[in-house]
């Protein structure tokens, strides 16, 4: 049950449309932005991919050492203690490494479809050992006294959440790692309920348990606790094998609306809805048994990692929720949900 309107000149943002941030790199992919509104235009907080160009019969890709600079690692394809199945992760003697580096890139626009860097607002790299494979998947709540971002850091230890705060995107306090490893998906909720910060996380256990949503109250937006799992996979669904929280949910009448991914064994990565309760976000109201919106788009279902539509970043608009998206690890798209209409879904 597909209902989301797509942008007819979707894909809005492809790899070609910039020029690649690090020196002597290309990029691969343009991932999921966070998204806010600021001086009367929409804002996506790119995610963009970049590895230098492959040579055949080699695979290569940018680290950050010790010293904080960007270094290129080169590997044989056909070296038998290399296994590179999977295009995102590559896995030699025993350690795991990503094909690709990522970073923040911010893009502006009047009209939702045609986006422009702005040279006032630089890049934002990884910084440090705990983001030395690069930082990943941004989600902007936009809050009374600024935008605070959380995001992943990516290292060869661990992946977790890391929060930086800002109020011009120029300028950023880094909080440092929020939520331990293994944790991604953070969404913080954009206003206090009862007095206190939420937000939906996900860390993930691969002996008992798995990916599921989780939720967490704080009081100061760093130091979270009072950890509760709201949100599990279901047995042959289309969210069997993770789920994860999209942006920040949206405060409607009827509960807190969360536009979350799900994904199957077959890696195929769906959106769906949550509703949670007012006052008590850690009851679920009710949840979507189809998706609100299925990779089905040609551009959804072939690319860099085909089968994959995934959001974090959207605003609100009376009853419209404009949803920006990548579409099979790729590409950057636009799609918009009456609200109405996935509350009357959830019935």
């Amino acid at each position: 049950m597909d209902i989301a309107k797509r942008c007819n000149k979707n894909p809005i943002l492809r790899p070609s449309d910039l020029k690649p941030g690090i020196e002597g790199m290309e990029i691969t992919c343009l991932l999921n932005p966070g998204v806010f509104r600021m001086n009367g235009k929409t804002w996506l907080l790119l995610r963009v991919a970049e590895r230098p160009k492959q040579i055949e019969g080699k695979i290569s890709f940018p680290v950050y050492n010790k010293g904080g600079q960007i270094e290129v690692l080169s590997f044989d394809k056909d070296d038998p203690q290399l296994d590179a199945s999977d295009p995102r992760v590559i896995r030699y003697k025993g350690q795991n490494y990503l094909t690709t580096l990522s970073y923040l890139r911010l893009v502006c626009s009047d009209d939702d479809v045609h986006f422009r860097e702005d040279p006032a607002y630089p890049p934002i790299f990884g910084e440090g050992m705990l983001e030395s494979f690069g930082i990943e998947d941004c989600r902007v709540a936009t809050m009374e006294d600024g935008f605070f971002l959380t995001y992943t850091m990516v290292s060869p230890v661990a992946v977790g959440v890391g929060l930086m705060v800002t109020k011009d995107f120029k300028t950023y306090d880094r909080k440092g790692m929020i939520f331990p490893p293994h944790n991604k998906d953070c969404a913080v909720f954009e206003e206090k309920i009862n007095n206190k910060y939420y937000a939906l996380h996900r860390p993930s256990s691969p002996e008992l348990g798995g990916n599921y949503i989780w939720l967490a109250e704080s009081s100061d937006r760093i130091h979270w606790g009072n950890h509760k799992c709201i949100a599990a996979t279901r047995d042959n669904s289309w969210d069997s094998a993770r789920v994860g929280a999209g942006a920040a949910p949206i405060k409607t009448k009827e509960g807190w609306l969360e536009i979350y991914h799900g994904a199957n064994s077959d890696h195929r990565y769906c959106l769906g809805a949550l509703l949670l309760d007012l006052n008590d976000p850690s009851r679920v109201l009710a949840r979507s048994v189809e998706p609100v919106m299925e990779p089905v788009a040609e551009y959804e279902k072939t690319g860099f990692f085909g089968n994959v539509v995934f959001t974090n970043g959207q605003y609100v608009k009376g009853d419209t929720v404009k949803l920006f998206y990548g579409a099979s690890d790729e590409v950057i798209c636009r799609a918009e949900f009456s609200i109405k209409e996935v509350l009357n879904s959830l019935k």
